[in-house]
């Protein structure tokens, strides 16, 4: 039978089934360094896959006792040209950053982070958490914004409730919900799904997107496939839907998603640039920012070309001590998304 002799009916209904996961990528155990070092579980990038859409970093923590992990105590440090996301499931983060933001992070909000040019930032559990559970996310900023000045945006979403299952649509668009944060990227989604022992949701899904499924905790059907705690599940592009389902245990998952970046990118530390030699010149620059290292040549150079000291910006006295970079890999950095290789895995982030 050809196209032509197909039931429309037929392809409707062919097209609204959705597809069995494509990958599941097992989460690696990744300390964020220090004497008393938190440990995470990082599901992005891995060498089968470094982008999800422009999503190019996911490390998933807890639940941990504050009391035995010493918590969160992640110092001053730079990015540029990507955003955070923190998500948080129990607890609390305190964010202070180089634009001159102080805010907190509690569970069903997001913080994102711009960091553009260039931004510093440290994050710290709050005295009043005991167990401390979460998520941070980083997409990449498409050349077209990643030069752009930094910036900082707080939202707490109002849940989307269905018959046992509730949704938080903290980026993007997904179930009638619209996030008003602007994320300076090609369209994408982030949101956390809750289902009770059970409970079924069905979320109709842009075809254009690439989208990604961490389970955080509890018995996920999804598409039909089992997918394991911790894990992270990912579908391809011409997905039109999705379907989870709850075993006996509540269901907690983490759905990300966007159009396919289409550029490649240089990912090292806390740097996304474009090329090996502009991550070694942010390096350099934030080395000599904290007074590590003298000024180089390629340090304090604006993306034009224009004379800059600051790139990371100014930050209030009384401080805890700035983060040091660590010393570049004796290899070159090589690019990754768009079809290129991936030049291993980012050691110790943030």
């Amino acid at each position: 039978m050809t196209n032509l002799d197909v039931d429309p009916a037929e392809i409707l209904c062919a097209e609204s089934v959705p597809a069995p996961v494509a990958e599941l990528l097992a989460p690696r155990d990744v300390p964020l360094g220090g004497l008393r070092a938190m440990t995470v579980r990082r599901t992005l990038p891995q060498r089968e896959r470094s982008l999800i859409g422009a999503w190019c970093f996911l490390d998933h923590y807890g639940p941990d006792r504050v009391s035995e992990s010493g918590g969160m105590r992640v110092a001053r440090h730079p990015h540029t040209g990507l955003a955070t996301v923190s998500l948080l499931f129990t607890g609390g983060i305190a964010h202070r950053d180089s634009t001159g933001t102080a805010a907190l992070v509690r569970p069903g909000e997001v913080n994102l982070m711009i960091a553009g040019r260039g931004i510093s930032h440290q994050e710290f559990s709050t005295s009043d958490t005991t167990i401390l559970h979460g998520v941070q996310l980083w997409y990449a900023l498409p050349d077209a914004t990643r030069h752009m000045p930094p910036a900082f945006e707080h939202y707490a979403p109002e849940p989307v409730l269905g018959e046992g299952t509730a949704l938080r649509v903290f980026l993007g668009s997904l179930a009638g919900s619209t996030s008003p944060v602007q994320t300076y990227t090609p369209p994408l989604v982030a949101a956390e799904a809750i289902l009770e022992p059970g409970a079924r949701l069905r979320l109709e899904l842009d075809p254009a997107f690439e989208h990604g499924v961490l389970l955080d905790s509890g018995d996920l059907g999804l598409n039909g496939s089992a997918v394991p705690p911790g894990h992270l599940a990912y579908l391809p592009v011409g997905q039109r839907s999705l379907a989870l389902e709850a075993g006996p245990d509540r269901v907690r998952l983490i759905l990300i998603g966007g159009e396919p970046l289409n550029e490649q990118i240089v990912m090292w530390w806390n740097f996304v640039g474009r090329s090996h030699e502009e991550v070694v010149a942010y390096r350099a620059e934030w080395q000599a920012e904290i007074g590590l290292e003298p000024a180089s040549a390629s340090a304090g150079v604006t993306d034009d070309g224009r004379a800059r000291r600051g790139r990371f910006g100014p930050y209030p006295e009384g401080q805890p001590s700035p983060i040091p970079a660590p010393v570049m890999p004796s290899v070159r950095l090589r690019p990754r998304g768009a079809d290129s290789a991936f030049g291993g895995p980012p050691k110790n982030k943030r």
